[in-house]
């Protein structure tokens, strides 16, 4: 079993400005929200433990990740409102958020709801915003404005702790002006991440191992309608590749041959590609995959 931690939202688009009103389209979403459904419908098993609203917007969350088969055993279901993101698309159709809300239900989770947690967990995944945000009056300006240093002591700690690391050449820029992503590689390495992989937008993805070179592959070609999602239908994929071919351990991932890793990155590529070719965080499923011999899951 996966388990996603993170917020469960919704999106929310302008489609039409008027003299005296703005038209909203809202879509469900969250990176968290997006990798669970991902590796579910990527042939993974995956289990939310994040905070869902009673609310009408919670509800409908709720029911969108039971529907996909994801696991809400652990997921606590706070009296709090769901929180709503704008988003915008500049012009290359990179998004850009703005948040709405505070007190919202993602933050209203205790430490008493580890106990929720299935006990059969193969593999945890944390990253998003719910890292950085304490569930307290501070809330918003972090949320908001959050401190780069935050960040940077937030992926610090993760790197000591993590088997697999994703994270986009855009985020190391963010983090680490002038940071070259091979320099960051060697750095996640030696800081004791077992697979560190980067992805770079249409450059493609680059990946490696401490016992296996850099793996670099370009970006699948596809028409672009926004990005909003890829990251996270990149991520899903990954990780449902490695779940069904057997590699959640470590020693696994520390063992994976260079055709191997170059499969599984191809896989997850061409799943993100999906995402891009349509509106929203709309994540492709297995059957969008078929027929493609070199984006199959491997045999379990």
């Amino acid at each position: 079993m996966i388990v996603v931690c993170g917020e469960a939202l919704f999106d929310v688009f302008a489609t039409q400005e008027r003299p005296a009103a703005v038209e909203l389209s809202a879509y469900q979403g969250g990176s968290p929200f997006n990798l669970a459904i991902g590796v579910a419908r990527l042939g993974g098993r995956a289990s939310f433990f994040g905070g869902l609203s009673r609310d009408m917007f919670g509800r409908r969350l709720y029911a969108a990740l039971a529907a996909e088969g994801v696991g809400l055993a652990a997921a606590p279901r706070p009296d709090a409102p769901t929180a709503l993101v704008m988003v915008s698309v500049n012009d290359s159709g990179v998004p850009v958020y703005t948040f709405y809300g505070s007190g919202t239900a993602e933050r209203a989770v205790s430490l008493a709801d580890l106990e929720r947690v299935p006990v059969e967990t193969q593999a945890v995944n944390v990253g998003s915003y719910c890292m950085v945000v304490e569930p307290v009056a501070s809330s918003l300006r972090a949320l908001v404005e959050p401190r780069i240093e935050v960040w940077r002591e937030a992926l610090a700690w993760m790197m000591r702790r993590s088997d697999v690391l994703k994270v986009s050449e855009e985020d190391i820029h963010a983090l680490y002006p002038n940071r070259r992503a091979d320099t960051f590689i060697v750095e996640a390495l030696c800081a004791g991440v077992a697979l560190v992989v980067v992805t770079r937008g249409e450059r493609g993805v680059i990946a490696a191992t401490r016992s296996l070179a850099a793996v670099e592959l370009s970006a699948i070609p596809v028409t672009v309608v926004d990005t909003v999602g890829a990251g996270d239908t990149f991520q899903a994929g990954l990780l449902a590749w490695l779940q069904h071919s057997g590699c959640l351990t470590r020693r696994a991932i520390e063992g994976l041959g260079h055709d191997e890793l170059a499969a599984a990155l191809r896989f997850a590529a061409r799943a993100a590609a999906v995402t891009c070719s349509r509106r929203g965080a709309d994540l492709p499923y297995m059957s969008e995959l078929a027929g493609e011999a070199a984006f199959e899951l491997p045999q379990s």
